[in-house]
């Protein structure tokens, strides 16, 4: 979760690092990548609200709610 705060990027920096995210599991671990709710979480509305506050608990060593999102 940590490579969101690198900021690479002006724009994009949630997108690389959620594709990210599914080039190790489905590269490294060989398994299934992750759905990310299958959303746009560009745009300001509950699903993006609900990936930012999972990321914030991931910040604070609470990453479950992160995997459940991604999963979901």
């Amino acid at each position: 979760h940590r490579l969101v705060s690198i900021h690479c990027f002006p724009n994009g920096n949630g997108r690389h690092s959620r594709m990210m995210a599914d080039v190790i599991m489905t590269i490294i671990f060989g398994q299934e990548f992750f759905s990310w709710h299958q959303s746009n979480m560009v745009a300001p509305d509950e699903v993006r609200q609900a990936y930012i506050k999972a990321l914030k608990q991931a910040d604070k060593g609470h990453i479950k709610p992160l995997l459940d999102f991604a999963k979901t």
